[in-house]
């Protein structure tokens, strides 16, 4: 597996938040769910419609079978309600075009997740590594640079120990590129 990294810059996040909004709903939606919960996108695409519809997403996280309870802020609750608003509860979040051998709906799976924000990147010329977990590492970095807290971040990522998060979210690599920068 490649090694990706989070969207560090405000500027390139609204680059790709403009892009995802002016070419489909369901992937601004998608795009937008990653950067305000910071699951992995396995657990994202099961989501159901009927899964956003309270305060908070309760799901068992497909990685670790542990149970998570993430509150669903006001601007993705915003965009939820939107995006939702024509959809049956039991439908997939972010279904693919794609039916099952026979004919149930399915959701998207990671490799067309990784294609949307390969393509995003590509039209936008942002060229930084980035994958399918970009977006919990940017949440996960946005969330560290404001509150400074690893601790809660660690336990919002179910990490052992607060090394294994900053190294994740990149924080560590940020830290050493400013102390070789300013080294002479």
């Amino acid at each position: 597996m490649k090694f990706v990294e989070p969207i560090r810059d405000k500027a390139w996040l609204e680059e790709f938040t403009r892009y995802f909004e002016n070419r489909s709903t369901r992937d601004y939606a998608l795009f937008m769910t990653g950067l305000h919960t910071g699951l992995r996108i396995s657990d994202i695409l099961d989501l159901r419609v009927r899964d956003v519809e309270g305060t908070h997403l309760m799901i068992e996280e497909q990685k670790t079978g542990k149970y998570k309870r993430i509150i669903i802020t006001p601007a993705l609750r915003k965009i939820l309600n939107e995006y939702c608003e024509d959809k049956r509860r039991t439908e997939y979040l972010f279904p693919s075009r794609i039916k099952t051998r026979t004919g149930k709906a399915k959701p998207i799976d990671r490799t067309t997740a990784y294609k949307i924000l390969k393509g995003a990147a590509k039209a936008i010329g942002y060229t930084e590594p980035i994958g399918t977990h970009s977006l919990r590492k940017t949440f996960g970095y946005t969330f560290y640079q404001k509150y400074k807290d690893i601790g809660a971040l660690q336990k919002l990522f179910n990490h052992d120990k607060p090394t294994t998060t900053l190294f994740y979210i990149g924080a560590g690599q940020d830290d050493l590129d400013d102390k070789m920068t300013h080294l002479y």
